[in-house]
C-alpha cells in the first residue's frame, strides 16, 4: 500500500490549501476550534466563524471565562450549535484540569467534553503531529475507492475500515501525520462525493475504483437529509432571535418566527432541555448565561 504514499505526499506538497488551522503557525486551541466547527459543514462557512473565535477567544483560558450563551452566541449559522457548548465545556477543562493548554495526549483529549475518537485522532495528529488513523468523511471516500474499489465508503465505520487506515500510516511519526492530511484534502478537493476529478488525481493510476472502471454504489440507499419545515429548522429560527438579542426576549418575540404553535412549542422545549437557551422570567428567555 505504500505505492500510494509518494504520489499524494507530493500532491499535497503542491496543492494544500492555505487554511488558518494548518501550518506551523497554528495553535493547537485553533486545530481544536476547526475540528469542532468542520464537523458537518464546510470549510468555506467555517473560515470567517473560525477567525472571528480565534480572536475574541485566542487561548481556552479566554473562552473559559465567558458564560456558554456568548459561544452559543458566536457559533452564528454554522448549524448544530450543541458544538459551542461542547466547545465551552472542553475548555473549561483544559483550564482546570491541563493548566489551560491543549493536551497532546490521545487519551487525555478523548477525555475532553464533546471530543470523540475521531476528534481526538484529528487533533493529536493535526495539531501534536502524531501517528493516529483519522477518518472523517473525506478520508473515508478517497480509501473506499483508492483500496476497497467502492465508490462510498459504509454509513458508518466499521473495523475493516479502520485497519485499512492504519495499514497505510506511514511510520515516520511527521510523515504519518501529513499523509493523513494529505487523504483528508484530496477527498476535499479532487476526489469529491459527486464529481470526482480523476483526470487530476494523483492516485489514479493505483485506484482500485477507477481501474475497475469507476462502479456505480450499489449498497444501502444513503439517507438525504432534509431542513425546510423540519423540527432543526424551527430550533434555528428560536435561536437565532435568542442569538442576536443581547437581552432577555419575551415568548411573543419567539411565537412570530415559527406559525407552527405545537412544533414551536416543542423545539423551544428540546433547546431548554439541551441546555442552549434558558428560562430567564415567566415568560422571557435568552441564551445560557
Amino acid at each position: 500500500m505504500s505505492r500510494l504514499h509518494e504520489p499524494l505526499l507530493s500532491w499535497y506538497d503542491e496543492n494544500a490549501r492555505d487554511l488558518p488551522w494548518r501550518g506551523d503557525g497554528a495553535t493547537p486551541w485553533s486545530v481544536m476550534v476547526s475540528e469542532f466547527m468542520l464537523q458537518q459543514t464546510p470549510v468555506v462557512r467555517v473560515l470567517p466563524v473560525h477567525a472571528a473565535w480565534m480572536e475574541r477567544w485566542p487561548t481556552p483560558a479566554d473562552l473559559a471565562e465567558e458564560p456558554p450563551g456568548e459561544a452559543v452566541r458566536a457559533w452564528g449559522r454554522l448549524g448544530y450549535p450543541r458544538r459551542a457548548l461542547r466547545l465551552h465545556a472542553a475548555a473549561v477543562a483544559i483550564v482546570e484540569q491541563h493548566g489551560g493548554e491543549v493536551p497532546s495526549s490521545h487519551s487525555d483529549l478523548l477525555a475532553l467534553p464533546g471530543v470523540g475518537e475521531y476528534t481526538a485522532a484529528a487533533i493529536a495528529t493535526f495539531a501534536f503531529g502524531q501517528r493516529h488513523v483519522v477518518l472523517d468523511t473525506n478520508v473515508r471516500r478517497v480509501l473506499a475507492r483508492a483500496v476497497s474499489g467502492a465508490e462510498l465508503p459504509a454509513a458508518s465505520v466499521n473495523r475493516a475500515e479502520r485497519e485499512v487506515g492504519a495499514a497505510l500510516l506511514p511510520e515516520d511519526e511527521p510523515t504519518a501525520a501529513a499523509w493523513s492530511i494529505a487523504v483528508m484534502e484530496l477527498g476535499a478537493l479532487v476526489c469529491t462525493a459527486s464529481r470526482p476529478a480523476c483526470e487530476r488525481c494523483p492516485l489514479v493510476a493505483q485506484c482500485a475504483w477507477s481501474l475497475a472502471g469507476r462502479p456505480a454504489y450499489d449498497g444501502p440507499p444513503r439517507k438525504v437529509q432534509t431542513w425546510a419545515g423540519t423540527d432543526r429548522q424551527c430550533r434555528g429560527r428560536l435561536l437565532a432571535v435568542l442569538r442576536e438579542a443581547h437581552a432577555p426576549v419575551h415568548r411573543s418575540a419567539l411565537d412570530v418566527v415559527w406559525t407552527d404553535a405545537v412544533q414551536r412549542d416543542r423545539a423551544l422545549a428540546g433547546l431548554l432541555a439541551d441546555g442552549l437557551a434558558a428560562q430567564v422570567g415567566p415568560d422571557t428567555y435568552a441564551l445560557p448565561g
